[in-house]
């Protein structure tokens, strides 16, 4: 199968991603853990919080979600338009704060906190994948704005 091209290399120019990425990256991480919440397996909550700091410090080719959707998905239905990493890296970042303090509070035997917490994850993470509202980075643009100033998406990389 011939791949097509891609105007962005998924694991070199890091300031922009498909959009469709960040979504499959929500859907996986929000059926995670709703499986954590539902089935007690508060362990997930862990593997989701080292596969989300694996992949924002080491890169996208350790983030396993991102890798399928570039590696088998993408090359299947073409690249979608480009956007800002920003704000979907920062969504990242909140998710891995409340999934580490799921993990966490889970740990300690507060197990209503850690599935209060997950649960918190599962519903942002899947409502931003089945509609594409992601509330971290609605958050990421308004702390812009709070902070006097204007957000302005990075520059597509040149084709």
């Amino acid at each position: 199968m011939k791949r097509a091209a891609r105007s962005a290399d998924p694991y070199r120019d890091t300031n922009v991603i498909d959009e469709r990425a960040p979504r499959v990256n929500q859907a996986v991480v929000g059926a995670v853990s709703l499986l954590a919440v539902v089935t007690g397996w508060w362990w997930l909550f862990a593997l989701l919080t080292l596969q989300l700091a694996l992949g924002l410090t080491l890169g996208r080719r350790w983030c396993l979600a991102c890798v399928a959707y570039f590696e088998l998905v993408q090359p299947r239905i073409g690249e979608g338009r480009l956007e800002d990493a920003r704000p979907p890296r920062f969504a990242n970042i909140v998710g891995l704060a409340v999934l580490g303090a799921a993990t966490l509070a889970s740990a300690a035997g507060l197990g209503t906190l850690g599935a209060a917490l997950g649960l918190l994850v599962a519903a942002l993470a899947l409502l931003a994948a089945a509609t594409g509202f992601c509330a971290g980075c609605s958050a990421y643009k308004i702390g812009y704005r709070l902070t006097g100033r204007r957000f302005v998406s990075c520059p597509l990389p040149p084709g």
